[in-house]
Parts: C-alpha cells; sequence; structure tokens
C-alpha cells in the first residue's frame, strides 16, 4: 500500500490550515497514494485558544477533509481538536475515505517537561484501528509515542502499521527521542510505524533550545517492522511518499515472536 506523510506547519488559522490540508491530499493522491497522514493539530496549531475552535466531526472543518477525501477517492488521517463534554477539547484524529469513518481521541496527554496539556484537552478512552485496502491500521497521536502498550493493542487488533501524527515539542533532546521512539515502538510490536510530524515553524531556531509549546521538529520517518528507518524528512515542510508491504511485517513477527513471546 503507498502511503504519503505530509508534513506541513499549521497556523492559528483553521480555515487556512484546511486548504493547506486539501492541497497536500491532492499532490499526494496525484503520486497514487492510498493512505494520507497529516500531523496532530493540524486544524490549528498549539498555543492557539483551542475550545474557541474545536468543532464536532460533523462541522466544516472535518467536512472539509470529508470532501477532498471523496475527491481524491484516498484515506485521510489528520489532526483537529473537537469539543469535550467538560468544557475542554479532545485532541482528535479524523480518519475519512472509501468505506472508513473513524475517529481517535488522544490517550495519554502531554503533561510533561512543563506542559499541561490536560488542562485544555480530555483524554481519549478507545484503542482505533482503521482498514485501509485490506490493511490493518492502529491510530496514536504524539504523547501516545511514549507508551508501548498502545502499539502493542494494534498489532493485538491485527493491525501491520501504526499511524503516529505528532506536533512533537522542541527542547533538549527532544529530537533524539522522537527518533528512538519511533524505531522502538515499530520494534514492540513488529508494525509498520509511521510517525509524521509538524514541521518545525522556524527551521533556523535551535530545536534544543525548549518551546512555549508544542509545534512540531520536522523530522517525519517511515520505520520498518524490524526497526530500520526507510525513509525520513528534514524539518521543513516536505512530502513522503513510500510502499508499505503489510507482509513484511508478518515475516518479522515469525522470525522474532515478541507479541507471542510476552509474559505481562
Amino acid at each position: 500500500m503507498r502511503i504519503a506523510l505530509c508534513q506541513m506547519t499549521a497556523s492559528t488559522d483553521p480555515k487556512e490550515n484546511l486548504v493547506d490540508v486539501q492541497d497536500q491530499v491532492r499532490r499526494a493522491a496525484r503520486e497514487e497514494a492510498r493512505l494520507v497522514v497529516l500531523p496532530e493539530a493540524a486544524m490549528v496549531r498549539f498555543g492557539a485558544p483551542l475550545a474557541t475552535v474545536a468543532e464536532p466531526l460533523d462541522g466544516p472543518w472535518a467536512e472539509g477533509v470529508r470532501a477532498v477525501a471523496r475527491e481524491t477517492g484516498v484515506t485521510v488521517v489528520a489532526g483537529m481538536f473537537t469539543p469535550a463534554p467538560d468544557g475542554r477539547v479532545a485532541n482528535t484524529l479524523l480518519a475519512t475515505g472509501p468505506e472508513v469513518e473513524e475517529s481517535y481521541d488522544k490517550i495519554h496527554l502531554y503533561d510533561a517537561f512543563g506542559f499541561r496539556e490536560s488542562d485544555t484537552v480530555a483524554p481519549g478512552h478507545r484503542v482505533v484501528t482503521i482498514d485501509v485496502d485490506g490493511v490493518r491500521v492502529g491510530l496514536a497521536t504524539c504523547y501516545d509515542l511514549r507508551f508501548p502498550e498502545l502499539f502493542r493493542a494494534h498489532a493485538d487488533a491485527g493491525a501491520t502499521l501504526s499511524l503516529c501524527p505528532a506536533s512533537w515539542a522542541a527542547g533538549p533532546g527532544k529530537r533524539a527521542q522522537w527518533d528512538l521512539l519511533v524505531r522502538a515502538r515499530a520494534l514492540d510490536a513488529t508494525v509498520w510505524m509511521a510517525a509524521v510530524d509538524q514541521a518545525a515553524p522556524d527551521p533556523q531556531v535551535d530545536p534544543e533550545a525548549p518551546a512555549a509549546a508544542p509545534n512540531g521538529v520536522g523530522h517525519t520517518a517511515l520505520i520498518g517492522p524490524d526497526g530500520t528507518v526507510r525513509a525520513q524528512l528534514g524539518s521543513t515542510p516536505d512530502l513522503l511518499i513510500a510502499d508499505v508491504d503489510p507482509e513484511e511485517a508478518r515475516r518479522v513477527r515469525r522470525a522474532v515472536a515478541v507479541l507471542d513471546n510476552r509474559k505481562l
């Protein structure tokens, strides 16, 4: 299955970001991608007032994503914010396309490195997978990357590919942690890992310098189920097109049966 990983920089304007998302999807479709993945917070970047821009899954932003999915005939996964019952928002992945209509609310909230996502974002509770062209795909978001249990749950549900849209925070050692964790999660669950980050808002800024909000460091990556880096972008907006073979995940699982050998 051909996938497209779209590394973009979201602004504070959802309408502007929707146009960017639609352009990215059309470009990916021209490259014959069947699954197009946008970052976490593609709707609006962190640091904006999320509660005032959050929309339901049948709102105009999500409908704009559905429209381009219908137009191109591909499945799109994109990060947005939806209202939560307690006045906060949910950090939501919308997944929409041919025979796909699903959403995932980020389970693990980024209460770390001095940032408290849970002040404004309510956690999700559901493990979510989708089927795209016969390939089962697990959904995760950013800070979820630090919790291997979720990716093993994807594998237990039959996934051979996990997606992790992100808006990774800059700071000391954070880029190195991103590189390590995306490879580790592929190995933990013997899945293909497609980790799609926001591009750095200013590529001239030192990624080791702490940032006020998690707005991305780039370096979107596709990792094989054996933990090897198959493709990776730099820090600026870009598009990564690659082919994923689910049979390779099954071969790796036969060779390194970590899922079958678990004791805890």
